[in-house]
């Protein structure tokens, strides 16, 4: 095994709406029930797919007009959603790195917001390639955005470690022919890896 490929969000970078919303919503228990209801998370995931923030707010405010406001603030706030980095893995990132592991990401994310991310994560910038989503107009667990990724940078699935915290997206890639592991925590992860390499 000489490629690893890594996932970011819920990986990598501790992404969660209700780090900013908390600060929007003076009930917790609006700010839940508009999260299940309104910026729901598969309205979230037409971002990864490549949809604009602007073009898919328009239905939402259109149908839940008294949450104009907080709509918009999806975007505007959405740097204040990212909590720093998942404890331990960029150590994890690094040592893969000197031991001369090649690394690679594959993110579902909005093709807006992730140059913010890769300019504020510094082991973003560590991988060797990355494949976004919301560039790419396809999404995992579907089959194409990793086929995307074998055939950009000539992979052969049996020799690559793909790391994800979704049990469909590591369903997908364990299909696809790859060694995998689904992530709990950086621990985890280290033990996991130790029986590899």
């Amino acid at each position: 095994m000489k490629t690893v490929i890594f996932d970011f969000g819920g990986v990598l970078i501790d992404w969660n709406p209700r780090y900013f919303y908390r600060t929007v919503f003076s009930d917790e228990k609006e700010m839940e029930w508009f999260l299940a209801n309104v910026c729901t998370g598969e309205w979230n995931a037409r971002h990864d797919e490549g949809i604009t923030f602007e073009e898919n707010a328009k239905p939402l405010i259109a149908k839940f007009s008294q949450y104009a406001t907080q709509i918009k603030q999806f975007y505007t706030g959405w740097p204040q959603m990212l909590n720093g980095e998942i404890p331990g893995t960029h150590q994890i990132v690094d040592e893969l790195k000197k031991a001369g592991v090649t690394l690679y990401g594959l993110t579902n994310w909005s093709a807006e917001t992730f140059p913010y991310a890769y300019e504020h994560f510094e082991v973003l910038r560590k991988m060797d390639g990355i494949v976004v989503s919301g560039q790419e107009k396809c999404i995992k667990p579907g089959e194409e955005i990793f086929k995307r990724l074998i055939s950009r940078f000539n992979l052969q699935t049996d020799q690559c470690v793909f790391i994800d915290d979704s049990a469909a997206n590591i369903a997908t890639a364990r299909a696809l022919g790859f060694d995998t592991i689904h992530f709990q925590n950086a621990e985890q992860l280290r033990k996991e890896l130790a029986k590899r390499f």
